[in-house]
């Protein structure tokens, strides 16, 4: 297939980061706060792996933030230690075989790495289950959390990328997205509700910003 003709794939926020192995490389793709386009090349071979939330950090030695809405060669972060990694793989007999390094080859770069930051963890299941009617989301996360609201947004930026606002945005339009998948012909006003959304038309607006479709569109 040309590449022309390859379609292209739509990515929408869904606060995770991801190493990826693309045709002999691994590539990191950084936490999303925007919709992204990307167009595979025609043919590629793409084996993913996704970081437990808050976890990526500590494996790739710098804070999220740095990496936000970045597709980036792992050897821009590792120089040569990530070639050194791709190199081995190459090697592969077959697909099988390739998958079976790749997840040995990762697996071994985790020995010793402290990657899982357990607060921030613990921070993003509160978000992701969803906060109680009418919580403030900052106050009840320091609260929560028992940490200042300085520290709690420096540590949400090195975990994750971006604020406690935003990724609670994220997980939101996200629970929405689960609730309607599960929910078949249900209004979407009501799932609106359920998902925590003021209204019908905040979940549109905030759907535009994500995604850069309405929830039909998307649908």
């Amino acid at each position: 297939m040309p590449q022309e003709n390859v379609p292209p794939i739509v990515i929408t926020p869904d606060a995770t980061i991801d190493l990826q192995w693309i045709d002999g490389r691994f590539r990191v793709a950084g936490p999303d706060k925007e919709p992204q386009i990307e167009r595979p090349p025609a043919g590629a071979v793409i084996v993913g792996f996704r970081f437990l939330p808050g976890a990526a950090a500590g494996w790739l030695g710098l804070p999220a933030s740095e990496i936000v809405g970045e597709r980036l060669d792992l050897a821009e972060l590792w120089g040569g230690r990530a070639r050194e990694l791709s190199d081995g793989i190459k090697h592969a007999p077959d697909l099988a075989g390739m998958v079976r390094l790749l997840e040995e080859t990762v697996g071994r770069q985790t020995q010793g790495c402290d990657a899982l930051d357990p607060l921030m963890g613990r921070a993003f299941d509160v978000i992701h289950e969803g906060l109680p009617p009418e919580a403030p989301l900052l106050p009840f996360l320091v609260r929560r959390l028992n940490m200042s609201e300085r520290t709690l947004r420096r540590r949400f930026d090195d975990a994750f990328g971006y604020g406690p606002k935003t990724l609670d945005r994220i997980l939101r339009f996200n629970r929405f997205r689960r609730l309607r998948e599960k929910a078949g012909d249900a209004s979407t006003a009501v799932l609106a509700i359920e998902a925590g959304y003021a209204d019908q038309a905040h979940l549109i607006r905030e759907s535009r910003r994500l995604t850069g479709l309405t929830p039909s569109a998307l649908a």
